[in-house]
């Protein structure tokens, strides 16, 4: 387990594989040995459609639980509104039992593709409301019924149900007010967006307390993390470029990379991570973006246990 005061996880490669082989080898080191070092969990992101390399999310924590025991796994978002929540519900409940309750599942809306994959993009927020109401449905109820816009159904199972009770945790990904507060009403913890700059995250922080409150919900009791981009380098010219390539590949913007991500030496990001920290993170997602298995150790070592 983590020996800070502040549990990190960190986030999976999958983006570093690149080949055509199926050669999981470099997934396979990374997580076992993560297993035995300071983090609290695994972490990944979903990119559905995208000419990036990027494994479905469900299906690589699949293979990560068999070769894991402690540490917990998530998934930081998937699109809900992309996806049948029958079916989704079903793999999530599937991945919470093999994982004998380990999963973390994060949530969050689409961007424009809706069409794409058979769905209107006019009222998906109220989609996105249902669907969640869908999955809560089937994971805690034996026989579940549900009459909606969208979906209706009467008595029907999913088994395995999940592990955890009632279900695993539902983590959003928000950085609009509206989503924001949504989070507050609905979620079971927030996710900072590792495209957020550490001042918008504060904000989004900010404003997510304020919303738990008037939904009458303890903030105090309200899990807060953010996915942290980050390279801890001395050389701050060679981290900006590996920075600058990253966002280059992933986000086709360059110049978004210095304003979102952490560089530097180790003491630069450790008074960095804390300004997070002192905005109300109880939690953090570290994500190096370059020499993935040194980081993995080094973060282990030289930044995990003085959060």
């Amino acid at each position: 387990m983590a020996s800070g005061n502040i549990p990190c996880g960190i986030g999976i490669p999958h983006h570093a594989l690149q080949t055509q082989s199926g050669d999981m080898e470099p997934i396979r080191e990374f997580v076992v040995r993560a297993e035995t070092l300071n983090y609290d969990s695994l972490w990944m992101a979903e990119g559905i459609i995208s000419a990036e390399f990027n494994i479905e999310p469900i299906s690589l924590l699949s293979y990560v639980a068999a070769m894991t025991s402690r540490l917990r796994l998530g998934v930081a978002v998937m699109r809900l509104t992309l996806r049948n929540p029958i079916q989704l519900a079903k793999a999530a409940a599937s991945l919470d039992y093999m994982s004998d309750g380990r999963f973390d599942m994060g949530i969050g809306m689409g961007h424009g593709t809706e069409a794409i994959f058979g769905y209107a993009r006019e009222g998906r927020v109220a989609r996105f409301e249902e669907s969640l109401a869908v999955m809560r449905a089937l994971w805690t109820q034996p026989q579940a019924s549900f009459s909606g816009k969208n979906w209706n159904f009467e008595n029907i199972a999913v088994r395995p149900r999940p592990v955890q009770q009632p279900h695993p945790p539902v983590w959003f990904g928000a950085r609009h007010p509206n989503a924001i507060r949504r989070a507050a009403r609905l979620g079971d913890a927030f996710m900072g967006q590792g495209s957020c700059s550490f001042e918008e995250v504060k904000n989004h922080f900010s404003l997510l307390f304020q919303y738990l409150e008037e939904e009458g919900r303890d903030p105090a009791s309200f899990p807060v993390s953010k996915r942290v981009y980050l390279i801890v380098d001395d050389n701050k010219a060679r981290g900006e470029r590996d920075i600058r390539k990253f966002f280059s590949r992933i986000y086709n913007n360059a110049d978004l990379g210095p304003q979102v991500c952490l560089w530097g030496g180790r003491q630069e990001c450790l008074d960095r991570l804390g300004e997070i920290v002192q905005a109300g993170a109880k939690h953090l997602l570290l994500d190096p973006l370059a020499n993935e298995r040194e980081h993995l150790e080094l973060l282990s070592e030289e930044i995990v246990p003085y959060l």
